[in-house]
């Protein structure tokens, strides 16, 4: 019922939605009227993001691989875009936000699928290490886009004063209470199978998140 979390899923909250609060506020680029397209949408971020921008109002498509697809249309996705079959940056279709969590392409591939007034936010996790071929990970790609940033307004944030972590926990409060948001869980496992549960990760795919409990 809303408001009611199991033992793993009340660890999952904190962090990815922190996460997605923190780039997701600004209503005007997500509510009612608006196309959000989020990359990456089956983790546990990426799922919180299509339940939030689904939950105010926008139409939202997400991307993942087609074995998210079920679980991804039963947040509320209006459509879901198979990455390995379909390039979205090149449907011809432009987007008011597109919200992107692995973060590994360039923007300039994003660009195609904006509108003029829209915003990119990327995340990255970066695969939690398995990249390890990228010399220094994600952080040459970020510091590009921070100097991009400075010509082309898609890539700044939203406008207003960031939220408080009290604030912010307290509006993942409301949401769940709500039940406009339910965090996903692929999977737990106990502290001693934490070489376990990072392989799982990294091979993956994962539907939602991957917990450890005590």
């Amino acid at each position: 019922s809303p408001g009611t979390l199991s033992s793993a899923q009340a660890p999952s909250v904190p962090p990815p939605g922190s996460i997605t609060l923190l780039h997701l506020r600004d209503p005007g680029q997500i509510g009612p009227a608006r196309r959000v397209l989020i990359n990456g949408a089956g983790g546990g971020v990426g799922a919180l993001a299509v339940q939030l921008a689904k939950a105010r109002g926008a139409h939202v498509t997400a991307v993942d691989c087609a074995g998210k697809r079920g679980m991804l249309l039963s947040l509320g996705a209006d459509e879901v875009i198979d990455f390995e079959r379909e390039d979205f940056t090149r449907r011809g279709v432009r987007y008011d936000l597109i919200f992107d969590v692995p973060g590994d392409r360039p923007f300039s591939a994003f660009k195609r699928a904006l509108e003029p007034a829209g915003r990119y936010v990327p995340i990255g996790h970066d695969h939690f290490g398995a990249a390890g071929r990228r010399l220094f990970g994600l952080l040459p790609h970020f510091f590009k886009l921070m100097f991009q940033a400075r010509f082309d307004p898609r890539l700044r944030g939203p406008g207003g004063p960031r939220p408080t972590r009290s604030d912010t926990l307290a509006t993942l409060q409301e949401l769940l209470e709500a039940g406009e948001i339910t965090p996903v869980i692929d999977s737990t496992y106990p502290l001693s199978e934490v070489r376990e549960a990072f392989r799982h990760l990294i091979e993956g795919p994962t539907l939602g998140k991957v917990i450890l409990i005590p």
